[in-house]
């Protein structure tokens, strides 16, 4: 099973495309958006824990 490892990053509405592209390009998945305590959009992203086991 591998070791993951988590980011998140707040969404601007007008840009979230190109923020959704730019984490993908450096191989992050998109786990879930959620409202962040601020009222703003939060994205949680995975990826391979680089050397983890699998």
């Amino acid at each position: 099973m591998p070791n993951w490892e988590y980011v998140t990053t707040p969404l601007l509405i007008h840009n979230t495309t190109a923020i959704l592209n730019t984490w993908g390009l450096q191989g992050w998945e998109l786990v879930q958006i959620v409202t962040g305590p601020e009222g703003g959009l939060v994205a949680y992203l995975k990826r391979p824990l680089a050397g983890g086991a699998e």
